[in-house]
């Protein structure tokens, strides 16, 4: 079953990194870099197929506010927890924004539309994506990466293929978890902050 599994991560597993990365995709990258150091990827392809979701996935959302602001799904983002604020925040820190919304749990997707419907230009949100991309993709690729060394070294030489899949599992499971949980965390404390503003500005 272990053998099986390997091939299929051999095969497919960059494409999965890259859907990953697409979405708020942290254990995506860590992974990506967990089964570089495994020698399943190159570290390189990890890092650069990592890049490229992640910019991919910030550059879709961007495209959904600036082009079509009016789609019911849009509005809907809209009314989202926190993206007032979001919006607040590119009007006045547009650059620190869009370098560091992808790190803030829960955010870059509404981060990424309210992007797109505010004024900052699609080359300036290009450039600024694509370092943001880039910084993001080496740090949870190098977390992964430094994950599969200190794991080797405590396991020993006894680390078989199977062990390393469980796990990579466990590690998929573990941040998508706390991911899930951060983001819900957050979303209640902008959704009480904007029951505070509606009921300042009534």
């Amino acid at each position: 079953m272990s053998e099986a599994i390997h091939r299929l991560i051999e095969q497919y597993g960059l494409i999965a990194v890259f859907l990953g990365c697409v979405a708020e995709g942290e254990s995506a990258a860590i992974l990506g870099g967990f089964f570089a150091h495994q020698q399943i990827f190159v570290l390189w392809q990890a890092f650069l197929v990592a890049f490229l979701g992640a910019f991919a996935g910030d550059t879709f959302f961007f495209t959904l506010g600036r082009s079509f602001a009016d789609h019911r799904y849009v509005r809907s983002l809209r009314r989202r927890p926190g993206f007032r604020r979001a919006y607040r925040l590119l009007n006045t820190h547009p650059n620190i924004f869009v370098l560091t919304n992808r790190y803030i749990y829960g955010m870059r997707l509404i981060g990424g539309v309210a992007a797109g419907l505010s004024t900052v230009s699609v080359p300036r949100f290009v450039i600024l994506n694509a370092i943001s991309s880039a910084v993001w993709a080496a740090l949870f690729g190098t977390i992964g990466y430094v994950f599969g060394l200190g794991a080797e070294r405590m396991v020993g030489q006894a680390f078989a293929r199977h062990e390393r899949l469980l796990i990579a599992l466990a590690i998929g499971i573990a941040v998508a978890v706390l991911a899930w949980l951060l983001a819900h965390h957050f979303a209640r404390k902008e959704r009480v902050k904007d029951a505070i503003e509606d009921q300042a500005e009534s």
